[in-house]
Formats: structure tokens, C-alpha cells, sequence
């Protein structure tokens, strides 16, 4: 079932040629897409004066990081070889790696940053949740992952997202109040107006 639908996909990537440096380009850079809706969930965030949405939006951001280094070693424990170098007939534009294929890395990344800015903001999760979607598929599509390897890289970003959340959103908006009293505060809050 995987490779079939990854030589449907990869079918698809050769009909449709006008795409390949749109969705390699975003398949490739379209991580800063995500640093950019983090940042605005914390912009967001710090403009509430809530330390409960605060500590949210810093939860997205950490997920993400807690995401890709717990999704490493998995990646080096399967170490199953990219489709490229067992589908010798793919159309292949991503640039050849000799990292493991499973779980995608950029996948894992981009579900911690929907689900955790979900979590954070109805709206910007929305937009994080297609960014997210669109990112798998141009990792199949530039032939650089399997449809497993995205779809369950998709899955871990957004369990660790949930469970990062449930466990550390307390200890960080009580983090967040304190950090509010020192000179961290313009970082977690607009600043008071003068009187």
C-alpha cells in the first residue's frame, strides 16, 4: 500500500511539472512557515496578558524541539533506506540524503506545531494544520519520504505536543507569572501604561 501510493504520488509529481519548485522550495524552506505561525501564536500570546495563553504558545515551541529530538533515535533505530534508493525509476527533486526515512523529521515538526498551536489558538492551529498536511505531501511528492514515514511523523509531532502540554502547562504559566515580576516581563506581556 505505501509504495503504491507513493508511485501514485510520484505519478502525479511528474504530470504536474509547473509545481516542482513551488512545492520543493516549501517541501525544502517551509519550515520557516511554521517559526513564523510560532511567532505569532507567541505575539499573540504576550498581547493577552494571560500567563495561561503565554505558557501555551511556549508549549507549541517546545513541543517542537521535544518532537524531533525524541523522533531521532527513532528514526536511526528503523534506519529504513530512503524511497529513492530502493525506487530507482522515481522522479526524485529533493536533494539526495543518506539519513533515514522513518519518521520524517519535518513531519514531526510541523504536527507538534499544529497540534500544539491548536492547542494555543483555534485559528492559528488551523492554518498550522494545513501547513502541516501540505508539508507531508511535498515530502512524498519531492521523493524524499513514504506516505508512512510522513503520516506517522505527523502523528508523534502531535502526541508529544498533547503530552508536553499536559504535563508542563502548570509548572510554565507558574513560570510565566513569576518571570512576568523581572526583567523578562516585555518578552511575556505588553508593557503597563504610565499614569
Amino acid at each position: 500500500m505505501d509504495d503504491r501510493l507513493l508511485e501514485a504520488i510520484n505519478r502525479f509529481a511528474r504530470d504536474t511539472p509547473g509545481l516542482h519548485v513551488l512545492v520543493n522550495g516549501y517541501a525544502s524552506y517551509g519550515i520557516a512557515v511554521f517559526a513564523l505561525l510560532l511567532l505569532t501564536g507567541w505575539w499573540t500570546a504576550r498581547h493577552s496578558n494571560d500567563p495561561a495563553r503565554m505558557a501555551t504558545a511556549l508549549c507549541a515551541g517546545a513541543a517542537v524541539l521535544v518532537a524531533v529530538a525524541l523522533n531521532q533515535p527513532i528514526v536511526h533505530a528503523v534506519a529504513r533506506p530512503r524511497p529513492y534508493t530502493t525506487h530507482h525509476d522515481l522522479l526524485v527533486l529533493a536533494h539526495r540524503s543518506t539519513d533515514p526515512s522513518f519518521p520524517s523529521d519535518h513531519a514531526a515538526m510541523a504536527g507538534a506545531a499544529a497540534v500544539g498551536l491548536l492547542l494555543a489558538s483555534w485559528r492559528l492551529g488551523t492554518i498550522a494544520v494545513a501547513a502541516a498536511i501540505a508539508m507531508a505531501g511535498a515530502r512524498v511528492y519531492i521523493g524524499a519520504h513514504y506516505p508512512s514515514d510522513v503520516a506517522v511523523g505527523l502523528a508523534l509531532g502531535g502526541v508529544v505536543a498533547v503530552v508536553f502540554y499536559a504535563l508542563a502547562r502548570a509548572a510554565l504559566t507558574r513560570l510565566v507569572v513569576a518571570a512576568g515580576r523581572t526583567r523578562l516581563r516585555p518578552l511575556l506581556a505588553p508593557s503597563s501604561p504610565r499614569r
